[in-house]
């Protein structure tokens, strides 16, 4: 928008052509000014709009910085049930318990290893040593259970475990006697 004097019009004194470049030079600066704010607001805009379109997702070329990753809470607990199943395995009383809880690590497992697959997230190891842990604790108490009701229908293998235990429950009063008498001598 700068001043062009037209050829018809006569030129200007020095004070009025000063103060006609005064008025040029203040329209440029405002015509930047309202180009710069149109300028912000669409670039504002943009940004909004990326930040929306983005919220959640985390693109390869965004600048920011990345989220760290986070382990799965299933997969960890798979883990623990796998560690809980076989520990309680281990101690043949909690056999029954073992069983349900290799079931609840299996499941576990297997959600962990999903979960694992979506980006951000880790914990595969985790999930597969719980996953085979509790598969074996499961195969496990099944042999266990088999074995047992296996043993427990056989009424002659039945009939020779409760001999064998009247007969250690009528030695252990002698054994008893006999330690005694070793100690008190």
């Amino acid at each position: 928008m700068a001043h062009t004097p037209s050829p018809s019009t006569p030129p200007r004194d020095g004070d009025a052509r000063r103060d006609g470049l005064r008025d040029d030079v203040r329209d440029v600066r405002d015509d930047v000014r309202h180009r710069d704010a149109r300028h912000d607001d669409v670039r504002d805009r943009d940004l909004r709009d990326r930040d929306v379109r983005t919220a959640g997702r985390h693109d390869r070329d965004d600048v920011r910085e990345p989220a760290p990753a986070k382990t799965s809470a299933a997969a960890t607990f798979a883990l623990v049930f796998g560690l809980s199943a076989l520990l309680s395995f281990l101690t043949l009383i909690l056999a029954p318990l073992a069983l349900v809880l290799s079931i609840i690590g299996i499941v576990l497992g297997v959600a962990g290893l999903k979960m694992t697959k979506r980006r951000g997230v880790t914990g595969k190891g985790l999930a597969v040593a719980g996953l085979v842990m509790a598969g074996l604790v499961f195969l496990l108490s099944i042999l266990t259970i088999i074995g047992v009701s296996t043993f427990l229908n056989d009424d002659q293998a039945v009939q020779r475990l409760q001999t064998q235990v009247q007969e250690l429950v009528d030695q252990a009063p002698q054994q008893l006697d006999q330690m005694q008498e070793q100690t008190g001598s």
